[in-house]
């Protein structure tokens, strides 16, 4: 009855939710029963209750394909070069737009490094493959003071890694930033009259007043960001991969739409996806943990 009450008192919310949560139930909940398929023979003529069970063996040959153990080491790689940029870089400008006076120049700021998020990736991407290419603006950079090269960097296996990290951080770095500067706003202003009083400087009131303000929403953060090392971009991976690059630019997302999607291996690229949600929520578990120790005990999940 007490559930009832509750509901009847603030119906109106309520009501509001229930799309929400009758969307969830559809679109996440109902295909959970679709994992089934990793342990079956599944072909687009059988249904997913007739396939032939096969137990284990999908991921016996997951254990065996060279080319998925590709895919995992150039996911971590990029997603590593990705936390070490990404991660810190929107602290950073938050750090830096928080500190500006003038309100114009400080929207006019955050307008700019929120525009590429909202930028498509084919849009990007064909960007990047036109400054990349032999006649690109980052050769013409390159001539300009004194290295000479006529190279497309988009087909130098080396370099793909670094262009898909740095690009990805670039697009999404200002918009990321808007936690922080939320959790900023709130901070008491007092807080930085009692530091001015005692004669901290700027830097010394961002160190020791800011970042520990923002220690929370840090950890929470880093959480998500560590929990999806596995999840690539596919939508970037797509644009940006060709055939010279395809041995540095393949990810696990790519290589299960490719397996999944383009040769039929329903099965088989089900089991990769369901190995890397077990192991994205073990990471999840695993830094929940070490942030809670970190923060004296304070869980932020």
């Amino acid at each position: 009855m007490g559930f009832w009450r509750g509901f009847a008192k603030q119906w109106q919310l309520q009501m509001m939710a229930i799309p929400g949560i009758v969307y969830m139930i559809i679109f996440s909940f109902i295909p959970i029963y679709g994992l089934t398929i990793a342990f079956k023979n599944y072909t687009v003529i059988d249904t997913i209750g007739g396939a032939q069970w096969v137990g284990w063996d999908n991921f016996e040959i997951i254990m065996k394909d060279r080319y998925f153990w590709q895919s995992v080491v150039n996911t971590l790689g990029i997603s590593f070069l990705k936390l070490a940029f990404g991660f810190v870089l929107p602290i950073i400008i938050s750090i830096m737009i928080f500190e500006l006076r003038d309100s114009v120049f400080k929207r006019v700021i955050q307008t700019i490094s929120y525009l590429p998020h909202f930028l498509s990736w084919i849009i990007l991407g064909g960007m990047l493959i036109t400054w990349f290419s032999s006649t690109g603006m980052i050769n013409q950079l390159l001539n300009m003071v004194g290295i000479a090269t006529e190279q497309n960097h988009m087909l130098d296996v080396g370099k793909y890694w670094w262009i898909a990290a740095l690009s990805d951080v670039w697009k999404e770095a200002g918009w990321g930033t808007i936690l922080y500067l939320a959790t900023m706003s709130k901070i008491d202003p007092t807080y930085y009259e009692a530091a001015k009083m005692d004669g901290a400087s700027r830097l010394r009131q961002t160190w020791s007043i800011t970042i520990p303000m923002m220690r929370n929403i840090i950890s929470l953060n880093l959480i998500l960001t560590v929990s999806g090392l596995f999840n690539s971009n596919l939508d970037q991976t797509l644009v940006l991969m060709n055939s010279q690059n395809q041995p540095k630019a393949e990810v696990i997302n790519s290589y299960v739409y490719r397996i999944g999607l383009m040769q039929g291996d329903f099965s088989y690229a089900t089991a990769v996806g369901l190995g890397v949600a077990v192991i994205s929520v073990v990471l999840l578990a695993i830094t929940n943990i070490v942030t809670k120790k970190l923060n004296d005990n304070q869980s932020v999940l």
